[in-house]
C-alpha cells in the first residue's frame, strides 16, 4: 500500500453529505481515493509541496516529484495534464503526450506509472461520482500547503559552489539505470550537516536499492546460506552498479578534497574522514553484494539445470502416455475393422442367398408362365379359328368353342366338329369367358391387341 501524509491543519470544503462530488477511486482497495474540489488544481506526486503525495514502497521513483495535474476547464470537464513523468500518466490503457491536458469522462482508468516484473499498476485509478457521505471514509488526506517550505532550507548550489564553502554535497537528481521497468534508483551520499538539514523532509523519499540492500544483507549471517529467491538476482546485478556509481562519486570527492585540503580547516578533515568511511561502507556492501549474486547465479544454473531434467521427464512420461494410447486406438480400430469385416461377409452372403432365390423365384415364375401359356393353347382355344376362347358357348356333347366360329359352322352342318354328334342346343360359358379374360391380363402386349382387334372384327360381322 502506498503511503499517503495526512494533513491536520488543511480544511476541506464543507459540503452537503447527499451532494455528489467526482474522486479517483483507487482499484482493488477501499482506502486512499482521491477526491477532485472544483475550481481547485489538484497535483500528484512523491514531492511535498502536492495537493495529493504518492509514495510506492516497492519502486520510489515509480511516482515523480510533480507525476500530473488535475484542473476544471471552464466548461465544467475535468482534464489531466502530465508533468513530464518518468513512467507516465496513462488513461484508458494509452499514455497521453506530456505538457497537453487530456479530457476525462466518468469511468476512465487512470495508471500513474507502470508494472514492476510482472505485477499490476500500483496506482490504478477509476473516475467516479459518488456521495460524499458514501465515499467519504475513503478519502486521502490533502497535503499540508507550503510544507516543503518549511522543511526544506533556501539555499542555492551555486551559492555554494562560488564561496567554495564546502563541496556540492546537496542531493541532486537521482541516478537511473536503464533497467527494463526504469525504477531502481539510489541518491548520492550526504554529509552529516546536509542529512541533518533535511532529516525532517527527506525520510519519505529515501530510495528502493539502498533499503534492498540492508534487506538483502540480513539473511546473509551465515555466509555459507544463499538466498534462494531467484527473482532478484536481477535486482542485486542493478544495485552492484548503483554501489559501484556512489563508490567512485564518493572516491573523486574525497581526491577533491584532499587536493583542496588546508592547514588547520578541521571542516574539511571531518568531511574527508566521514567520505572515506562512507566508502568503505560502499565498498563492504559492494562486496557483499557481488558474493551474493554469484551465490543467485549458481543457484539459477542448479535450478535451471533441475528444471530442464524434470521437463525432459515430464516430456518423456507424456511421451509414453501418448505412445499407450495410440496403442490402444489402434487396438480398438484393428477390433473394430475385424467386426466390420465380419459383419460385411455375412451381408454379401446373405445378398448372394436373396440373389439366388430371386433367380429360383423367377424361374418358377416363367415355368408357371409357360405352363399356364400352355394350357391356354392346349385346353381353351378354339379348335375352329385356333385362337383362345371369344364368347365361349358348351354343347350338348360338352365340346366348347367360340359363339362365332360354331355359328358358322351350323351353317354347313348341324353336327359337333369334334365327336360328329347331332348339335341340340348350346349354352354360354361365362366362366370360361372369365378364366380366360384374368389369363389374358398376364399375356404380353401383343396377344392382348391381338384378341382386342379379332374380337372388335366378329361383332362387327355379326351386326
Amino acid at each position: 500500500m502506498d503511503n499517503v501524509t495526512p494533513d491536520s491543519c488543511a480544511a476541506e470544503e464543507d459540503e452537503g453529505s447527499d451532494s455528489e462530488v467526482l474522486c479517483l477511486m483507487r482499484v482493488g482497495t477501499k482506502s486512499d481515493w482521491l477526491r477532485l474540489f472544483e475550481n481547485t488544481e489538484i497535483t500528484v506526486g512523491r514531492g511535498v509541496d502536492v495537493t495529493y503525495q504518492l509514495l510506492s514502497p516497492n519502486c520510489p521513483l515509480m511516482i515523480s516529484r510533480l507525476h500530473c495535474t488535475f484542473k476544471q476547464a471552464e466548461d465544467g470537464r475535468w482534464t489531466v495534464t502530465d508533468k513530464k513523468s518518468l513512467n507516465g500518466v496513462w488513461v484508458n490503457g494509452n499514455r497521453i503526450p506530456a505538457d497537453e491536458g487530456h479530457p476525462l469522462r466518468l469511468g476512465d482508468s487512470i495508471q500513474l506509472g507502470v508494472p514492476v516484473q510482472g505485477t499490476k499498476v500500483e496506482f490504478d485509478y477509476m473516475l467516479v461520482q459518488r456521495p460524499l457521505k458514501d465515499i467519504n471514509p475513503y478519502l486521502a488526506k490533502r497535503q499540508k500547503e507550503g510544507a516543503k517550505a518549511a522543511h526544506v532550507p533556501k539555499k542555492s548550489k551555486r551559492k555554494l559552489m562560488a564561496e567554495e564553502v564546502e563541496p556540492s554535497t546537496s542531493k541532486p537528481k537521482l541516478y537511473r539505470c536503464s533497467s527494463a521497468d526504469k525504477c531502481f534508483a539510489m541518491p548520492c551520499p550526504l554529509t552529516a550537516h546536509k542529512r541533518q538539514q533535511s532529516l525532517s523532509h527527506m525520510q519519505p523519499d529515501r530510495t528502493g536499492p539502498s533499503r534492498q540492500v540492508q534487506e538483502a544483507e540480513q539473511p546473509t549471517d551465515n555466509d555459507s546460506t544463499a538466498p534462494c529467491d531467484l527473482d532478484n538476482l536481477q535486482m542485486y546485478s542493478q544495485n552492484i552498479l548503483l554501489l559501484r556509481e556512489q563508490v567512485d562519486d564518493t572516491q573523486r570527492k574525497v581526491n577533491c578534497l584532499e587536493g583542496e585540503q588546508r592547514q588547520g580547516d578541521s571542516v574539511r578533515e571531518e568531511q574527508v574522514r566521514e567520505l572515506q568511511g562512507q566508502l568503505e561502507t560502499l565498498r563492504v556492501k559492494m562486496h557483499r553484494m557481488e558474493t551474493l549474486e554469484k551465490s543467485f547465479s549458481e543457484s539459477k544454473k542448479q535450478l535451471e539445470e533441475q528444471k530442464t531434467q524434470q521437463q525432459e521427464e515430464l516430456l518423456k512420461k507424456q511421451l509414453a502416455g501418448a505412445l499407450q494410447e495410440q496403442k490402444k486406438v489402434l487396438d480398438e480400430l484393428a477390433l473394430s475393422r475385424q467386426g466390420f469385416e465380419e459383419i460385411l461377409l455375412a451381408k454379401n452372403k446373405e445378398l448372394e442367398v436373396t440373389k439366388e432365390e430371386k433367380e429360383k423365384a423367377r424361374a418358377q415364375k416363367e415355368e408357371v408362365v409357360t405352363q399356364v401359356t400352355e394350357v391356354l393353347e392346349n385346353e381353351l382355344q378354339c379348335i375352329i379359328c385356333s385362337e383362345l376362347f371369344i364368347e365361349a358357348v358348351i354343347l350338348n356333347c360338352a365340346h366348347s368353342f367360340c359363339c362365332h366360329c360354331i355359328k358358322q359352322w351350323r351353317k354347313k352342318k348341324d353336327e359337333c366338329p369334334i365327336c360328329r354328334q347331332a348339335i341340340q342346343s348350346q349354352t354360354r360359358c361365362l366362366a370360361l369367358d372369365n378364366c380366360i379374360d384374368r389369363m389374358v391380363e398376364n399375356l404380353s402386349l401383343e396377344m392382348k391387341e391381338r384378341r382386342e382387334t379379332l374380337i372388335t372384327e366378329r361383332k362387327g360381322e355379326s351386326s
